[in-house]
């Protein structure tokens, strides 16, 4: 059966000239040319092609150029016979519409694909991706770029090569805040084994956690010379105490470690009182600033009845509270052994105090350190302090430090001073002691000649509570170092010091900072400097509203002695301008050049 199709094709070329070529070579320039074809096609038994028109119109309208055209195309297609020219066109006409019929088919199932087809959910493996072969560095994002990365491995093999060989070569050695982590520390503590040169190692802060503690084991153990262990600031937790408790139970060699800032809970302390119930080489425990609640401190109490030879202890900055301060009391009850107590912020209170205290009286060995600060105590607690403070014969060191005994607790402990002979070092900084309470520690330095420290600094005591103290240290006592910031005495009460220092032959040491002495304090202390003084070495006035005139006039003091002592200078903190600091600087090269001493001056 006979049917008829048409195929229309139509191209629309760029504006641009275009190029033929003429059967016989000839080169034709055609510009802006339109195509126009249209084909049929007859189906009867065989295929037969055949143009019905073809016509090529020139965008120019040159007619003798389209003349000449239409005559080059009929002669080139003249010259190409009918065996060449018929299946061409036979294949032409076949393949076109078919190409363009799959094309159109494939677009259109793809579309309906991504309409129907459910989106595929990517596996779990492939979601996360791996992280082996990942090396350990010193630096952060060091394995983002592989050449980088193996550059800075090769740069911490060595660096941490140089460690290990400080630790065969040196008896002291501070690796602190190298970070070199887990992996760093399983290759040094290789170091450890059987070394018998390094004493005393600080691996402070190095991002070390409870992985990497499981280094010592087997090590330490061996190990009978290294005294000193420094992991503080290192996150090992509960579980890495336990395990370090388990490598020391054996170990006959450390005297002091230090777990401060661990992150040490009460299962830790506990680990920790198991451990010192056998060890019996361990001097100094240091476990401040950690999570140690009541049960911890309980579990450390048991093991101060067992163990002989613990001396110092130190808990400041955990959470006892009264409870654990009382359980802590029983066990120094039974304990001979324990010389130095730190119990710094732990807010156990009157009752707690109340506590400890019974218990320390009780305890048969000799206390020498007690350190109470900043654990809300008021007057009421310095009742009992000032009850121990009498019938103590071996404490040296005493801090009350900020609490708020007033000038009530205040008067009871100087009262318990005049019956101590061997307090040398007292703190009742930050207490809210007035002229009243100091003038009562005051009448105790007139016969107390052993407390050579007085820290009374953040207390309120103003001009009238310096001219108390000037009164009597002016003649009286043998306090080297004297400490006043911050207690409000004034442009007056720096007078009175100034008066004192004429004739005192023992201060030292003497902090004046930010008592507000201005110009006019100055130049009283610069008065007091021009006098020969063979006892102060270091003047500290910092943040003290100082101007030029208050340096110049320290500056003339300083020319004018000839026999200067003093070493340290702090003015650090003033109002001082390129003149002051200049004048200053002139008065420290005059005495190193009078002297040959050096005096450090800070502005």
């Amino acid at each position: 059966m006979d049917f008829a199709s048409t195929l229309s094709m139509y191209f629309h070329p760029k504006a641009t000239t275009t190029t033929s070529f003429t059967a016989d070579g000839c080169m034709l320039l055609r510009s802006r040319m339109f195509f126009s074809t249209k084909l049929h096609y007859v189906h009867s038994g065989r295929r037969r092609l055949q143009f019905e028109t073809f016509a090529i119109k020139n965008a120019s309208g040159s007619s003798g150029r389209s003349a000449r055209g239409r005559r080059v195309y009929r002669e080139s297609q003249s010259e190409a016979g009918p065996l060449t020219a018929v299946p061409v066109k036979e294949i032409a006409s076949f393949v076109l519409p078919v190409g363009s019929f799959v094309v159109v088919t494939f677009v259109m199932w793809k579309l309906v694909e991504k309409l129907i087809m459910p989106k595929r959910s990517k596996a779990p493996a492939a979601e996360k991706k791996t992280t082996d072969g990942v090396k350990w560095s010193f630096a952060a994002g060091t394995n983002l770029l592989p050449n980088f990365g193996a550059k800075i491995e090769r740069e911490s093999k060595l660096r941490l090569n140089d460690f290990a060989q400080e630790l065969r070569s040196f008896n002291i050695v501070d690796m602190s805040g190298r970070n070199f982590g887990d992996e760093g520390l399983f290759f040094l503590a290789e170091s450890l084994a059987y070394n018998q040169v390094v004493e005393e190692v600080n691996f402070a802060a190095n991002g070390i956690t409870a992985e990497g503690i499981k280094a010592f084991d087997g090590i330490l153990q061996s190990n009978i010379y290294l005294k000193t262990l420094n992991l503080s600031g290192n996150t090992i937790g509960d579980e890495g105490a336990k395990a370090l408790c388990n490598i020391l139970v054996d170990n006959n060699g450390i005297q002091k470690l230090q777990l401060n800032s661990t992150g040490l809970g009460d299962e830790g302390a506990k680990a920790i009182a198991e451990m010192l119930k056998k060890n019996s080489t361990l001097r100094t425990l240091e476990l401040n600033n950690n999570l140690i609640d009541y049960s911890g401190f309980s579990g450390l109490a048991e093991a101060l009845l067992e163990n002989k030879s613990l001396q110092s202890l130190y808990l400041n900055g955990n959470y006892g509270g009264a409870l654990g301060a009382s359980s802590l009391a029983k066990g120094l009850e039974g304990n001979k052994a324990l010389r130095e107590l730190f119990l710094h912020g732990n807010s156990i209170g009157d009752e707690g105090v109340r506590a400890l205290i019974a218990g320390l009286s009780i305890h048969k060995g000799k206390l020498t350190a007690l350190d109470i600060g900043n654990n809300m105590i008021t007057s009421k607690g310095a009742f009992h302090v000032a009850e121990y403070v009498k019938r103590s014969k071996t404490l040296l060191w005493l801090n009350v430090y900020m609490n708020d005994i007033k000038d009530e607790g205040a008067e009871k402990i100087a009262d318990a001073l005049k019956e101590n002979r061997s307090i040398t070092n007292i703190d009742l900084g930050g207490n809210d002691i007035h002229a009243k309470g100091i003038t009562a520690i005051s009448e105790v330095l007139k016969d107390n000649t052993v407390i050579t420290a007085l820290e009374l600094g953040y207390n309120p005591m103003g001009s009238d509570g310096a001219k108390a103290l000037s009164d009597v240290l002016k003649f009286h006592g043998n306090i080297k170092t004297l400490m006043l910031g911050w207690c409000k005495i004034g442009a007056k009460g720096a007078e009175f010091i100034a008066d004192t220092l004429k004739y005192n032959n023992t201060i030292s040491t003497l902090d004046l900072r930010a008592n507000g002495l201005s110009d006019e304090g100055a130049k009283c202390l610069a008065r007091s400097l021009k006098v020969v003084n063979e006892a102060l070495v270091s003047l500290d006035l910092g943040f003290n509203e100082i101007r030029d005139e208050g340096a110049f006039a320290i500056s003339q003091a300083l020319k004018a002695n000839e026999d200067v002592r003093l070493t340290s200078l702090n003015l650090s903190s003033n109002f001082l301008t390129k003149l002051g600091q200049s004048a200053l600087t002139d008065a420290r090269d005059h005495v190193y050049e009078m002297n040959e001493k050096e005096l450090s001056i800070g502005f």
